[in-house]
């Protein structure tokens, strides 16, 4: 009997063993996106990070505006790898609110809506060089059957202020979908936390306001963080406004508050911006006989010059005769 279960306990190990080596390997060969923001974006616009009015679907969740940058070509030749820059500025002294009420650095988030055709350069078209400035940055589809949307972050904002895409443009001659000419480009990024959830609910990241007009007769520090604010209204009914871990009051006990008056400082220190730019699918061909048509027209120029030259050496001539 003692056998019995001997075995019956090295069976269950091995067992476990077996399912957590093969959970190991599944998610090596078969990682899962990370459930972090952009995934909200992903979440709250399962179609496409833009809405129909042009604003990008971050805004939503990230009130305050704050600038930024793309850089990309003016013009790109077909089944070529260009980089487009986005830089997201922001001051790197400054500390945010955490989840939990603490202060921490900034995270950077970007999102960057590509032309039907282009999408994120393979591994294998990727110059080393070019791998050293895109750093640890892992692009992620914004949907599986949309190569050309693509999404980043959160990355930490101190090593990431730019932040490099690899892009690959499309071919016309294979892919009769594309065609040469302008295309838009348009971009997102944002730097720290939202001020609401995808649920509609504020984080902590937030003004809080006072919600009826009265005194302030209490103050009560939470332990875990945090406070309830207790205002007595004139009628003699009491409210309690709860104010997470993380902004500070600005108003004390025995303070009168109207309705909607700040309870809390700012700490909002981040934002989000937005950018379109426009680029070019160029011809080599259409290049080539640029130049050539540049080049007669120089030529002429210049035969033209010769010619008068000539004319007047013949009349300056004629009237010496």
């Amino acid at each position: 009997m003692y056998s019995n279960g001997k075995q019956m306990l090295t069976r269950a190990i091995v067992l476990a063993l077996a399912t957590c080596a093969f959970f190991f390997v599944s998610d090596l060969a078969l990682p899962q996106s990370a459930a972090a923001y952009p995934f909200w974006a992903q979440q709250t616009a399962p179609e496409t990070p833009r809405e129909a009015t042009g604003r990008i679907v971050c805004a939503n969740c990230h009130l305050a505006s704050k600038p930024t940058k793309v850089e990309v070509p003016q013009s790109v030749l077909p089944d070529t790898v260009f980089k487009a820059v986005v830089e997201i500025p922001y001051d790197l002294d400054a500390q945010q609110v955490l989840g939990d009420g603490s202060p921490g650095g900034l995270n950077v988030g970007a999102v960057v809506m590509l032309p039907d055709g282009f999408k994120i350069a393979p591994d294998d078209r990727i110059s080393e060089e070019l791998k050293e400035e895109i750093g640890y940055a892992y692009f992620q589809q914004y949907r599986e059957d949309q190569e050309n949307v693509v999404i980043v972050g959160p990355l930490p904002g101190e090593e990431y202020q730019e932040i490099v895409f690899p892009v690959l443009s499309p071919n016309p001659k294979t892919d009769k979908g594309i065609h040469f000419g302008k295309y838009p480009i348009h971009v997102g990024a944002n730097r720290g936390r939202g001020q609401v959830y995808p649920t509609g609910d504020q984080t902590n990241n937030n003004v809080f306001k006072a919600s009826a007009s009265g005194q302030i007769t209490a103050i009560t520090a939470l332990e875990y963080g945090g406070y309830e604010v207790t205002i007595s209204q004139a009628d003699g009914e009491t409210v309690v406004d709860n104010i997470p871990a993380g902004p500070e009051l600005i108003v004390s006990e025995g303070q009168e508050v109207a309705a909607g008056e700040n309870l809390t400082n700012n700490p909002n220190v981040g934002g989000f911006g937005q950018k379109d730019v426009e680029i070019v699918l160029q011809d080599s061909t259409r290049i080539k006989w640029l130049m050539a048509f540049i080049a007669a027209i120089m030529l002429s120029q210049v035969l033209l010059v010769l010619k008068k030259k000539q004319i007047e050496k013949v009349q300056a001539a004629e009237m010496n005769i």
